[in-house]
């Protein structure tokens, strides 16, 4: 995939604004509340899949490496087993998918709907690696449902905010972000 020195830079804005989620947190449990999937969704609206997809990579690869960008400031490879680690590997979907349903045909519906569906994605990947971390790896012996309690039913008001957030944004400044990005002033 060539990449252009100006896409470079928003996947870099991409990734920092997932960390910026990141470190705005409310630990509940196994799995903190951050504005992160506000960014992820916003990766794949406005940068389109692929680019999108690359800057939760880019995200994903900083934290393996040690930088501290992972909620609660952690970072290194010992991320693998957080509970919410899944979660992170479900961000490069959603951001691709997003990207993949909204890029070449925009509009309200559809931004909203893909946002839904990459919700999702991020609890299909999510929920049953927190699932195995907590009851292989620190022996809590949770039962699905309580794992899905913990997981994704506390979350799911604070997500349909950021996801209404997450379509007026784009909904304002599609247009101007994806010329940018193309190189149109």
């Amino acid at each position: 995939m060539k990449i252009k020195t100006r896409e470079i830079v928003f996947v870099a804005i991409f990734t920092a604004l997932t960390a910026v989620g990141a470190f705005i947190s409310i630990p509940i449990g196994p799995v903190p509340i951050t504005l992160q999937t506000l960014f992820v969704l916003l990766s794949g609206i406005l940068l389109g899949p692929k680019l999108g997809a690359l800057s939760q990579i880019v995200y994903i690869l900083l934290a393996l490496i040690g930088i501290p960008i992972f909620s609660g400031f952690s970072g290194g490879p010992q991320i693998l087993l957080k509970p919410s680690f899944g979660f992170a590997i479900g961000f490069v979907f959603a951001a691709y998918i997003i990207g993949k349903i909204t890029y070449k045909d925009i509009n309200p519906k559809k931004i909203f709907v893909a946002s839904i569906i990459g919700s999702v994605l991020i609890y299909l990947f999510g929920l049953p690696y927190m699932h195995y971390i907590l009851n292989y790896v620190m022996k809590m012996n949770l039962s699905i449902v309580e794992v899905f309690k913990m997981g994704c039913l506390l979350f799911i008001p604070g997500d349909l905010l950021k996801l209404i957030l997450a379509n007026l944004v784009a909904r304002k400044g599609l247009g101007i972000f994806r010329n940018q990005i193309n190189g149109y002033n």
